[in-house]
């Protein structure tokens, strides 16, 4: 008998400078309480380098002047969802070469809006602790100077958080 997972899927940015990268504060999902990357699934028809943009826009308040694609992966992990027990959650990563505008601390709400607002967190301070895999990932991606790893990473054991980090 085969398990089943909730299948999950968004596209992300990885925004970094000074030794930090921009996050946003999750206020849903498996990742509620946590940081995590700007980005999210596409709307009906998009593309996904929209996507990104529209997402980074949202949730940061920059605007991408840039962006390439770096590839995808996946992670999946124990998640009680509805009637799902695991999620696969796959992931596909641009490396945004140049935005304008300043990072928002506060995000305009609207109905679907997943985030607060966003931070530079400098990547000392990443952990799968306070941080969705996702920002770990990215943080390697910076930390390898834009070389990214595709494997995908499965957790035994991923704890939603009742009370915000940030």
């Amino acid at each position: 008998m085969s398990t089943k997972f909730h299948q999950a899927f968004g596209v992300y940015g990885i925004l970094s400078e000074n030794g930090k990268l921009a996050v946003i504060k999750k206020t849903g999902g498996p990742y509620i309480n946590r940081y995590d990357l700007p980005g999210g699934t596409p709307e009906d028809g998009e593309e996904m380098a929209h996507t990104v943009v529209r997402e980074i826009q949202e949730e940061t308040g920059l605007t991408v002047t840039k962006a390439h694609q770096l590839g995808i992966t996946g992670f999946r992990y124990p998640w009680q969802y509805e009637h799902w027990q695991l999620n696969q959650h796959r992931c596909v990563f641009y490396w945004i070469d140049t935005w304008t505008g300043q990072l928002a601390d506060q995000a305009a709400q609207f109905t679907g809006q997943d985030a607060l607002g966003a931070v530079w967190l400098p990547l000392a301070e990443i952990s799968l602790t306070t941080c969705s895999p996702l920002v770990v990932k990215a943080a390697e991606t910076v930390r390898q100077h834009g070389q990214f790893d595709p494997t995908e990473q499965t957790f035994t054991d991923w704890t939603v958080l009742t009370k915000p980090v940030y």
